[in-house]
């Protein structure tokens, strides 16, 4: 089994400031297609950076302000946020939140821990965090559910890290999946990305920054194969429902949609959503079921704006 119990030793800890440093060297790509009516805005107040966004219960998300780590719980229908979890009530050292996903039947909240190399679970009833993991140095980027547990990606290892979730939301230990395949491969400082389960969480389809492609990986084997035919410059969180794939471009200020063939192996970019108000989007959550209804909740990072005094999160249709 590629797959084992993960044994951690002494993680080296690197300030979130890289990473920001790092996308401030990118320059943004101005997108080619006309925005989309019906766009609005949820302002994060007193955040001081943004990343990762997830869907809860009904109409509530969770954003996260990457270099505090603090939390934030919205709604959508209503239009507000507010701060719902500072990390500083409960702990002195340096968190951070990248991507994030709720798990409602548990009610717990997974947030990638990005260069402190943990993962962070909190109560979404209280806020008060569950448990802390350490999972590898690097940059723990995203994370996906599945009904077995939370997967979650390191942008500087070709690695996916596994938390089993059992009966009443029982935590298990660590497991490290070793990528095989294209996916494996480095191209760049940031390059596994977003994650997706498909096929019930008997595929993955993980975002590569580096390449600006999809791949799916066994998560058994850890085998990896390119989606054919979609190529999504700057990739960052992707959201998966059925045959339906969402991938956010950050520095693109763009949403592809991407309709997926039965066996995963390609694809065909279908719309492109875009808004106004979209300043570097990172990650995205669906609201809504019907075709008409549906809404995608995406989160400004604006990456390389060192006057940003302001983190949003931008509603649009998920359909064009």
């Amino acid at each position: 089994m590629a797959r084992t119990t993960h044994n951690s030793g002494k993680v080296q800890r690197r300030t979130a400031m890289v990473f920001f440093a790092l996308m401030g060297l990118l320059a943004p790509v101005s997108p080619a297609v006309a925005t989309p009516p019906g766009d609005s805005v949820i302002v994060l107040e007193g955040a001081t950076s943004a990343e990762g966004i997830a869907a809860g219960r009904g109409t509530t998300f969770y954003a996260g302000d990457l270099l505090l780590g603090d939390i934030y719980r919205g709604d959508i229908r209503g239009g507000s946020a507010e701060l719902f979890i500072d990390v500083s009530d409960f702990d002195s050292t340096q968190r951070a939140a990248v991507g994030m996903k709720a798990d409602v039947r548990n009610d717990l909240l997974f947030v990638a821990g990005g260069a402190t190399g943990k993962a962070y679970v909190y109560d979404t009833e209280s806020g008060k965090p569950v448990k802390d993991f350490t999972l590898a140095s690097g940059f723990i980027n995203d994370v996906t559910l599945t009904r077995d547990g939370a997967w979650f990606t390191n942008s500087a290892a070709a690695q996916l890290y596994f938390i089993p979730v059992g009966r009443h939301g029982r935590l298990g230990d660590v497991q490290t999946l070793t990528l095989h395949g294209p996916a494996a491969e480095f191209a760049g400082d940031f390059n596994l990305n977003g994650i997706a389960a498909a096929d019930g969480g008997g595929t993955l389809i993980v975002a590569h920054s580096g390449f600006g492609k999809l791949f799916t990986v066994d998560p058994e084997t850890g085998n990896s194969a390119v989606i054919a035919g979609v190529d999504v410059p700057n990739v960052d969180g992707i959201l998966v429902r059925g045959h339906q794939l969402w991938a956010v471009q950050n520095f693109s200020n763009q949403i592809s949609r991407i309709r997926l063939a039965d066996d995963l192996s390609s694809g065909e970019i279908r719309d492109v959503i875009t808004s106004r108000d979209f300043k570097v989007p990172t990650t995205v959550a669906l609201f809504g079921n019907s075709r008409s209804g549906a809404r995608l909740a995406a989160v400004n990072a604006k990456f390389g704006d060192t006057t940003a005094t302001q983190y949003e999160v931008v509603l649009v249709p998920a359909w064009d």
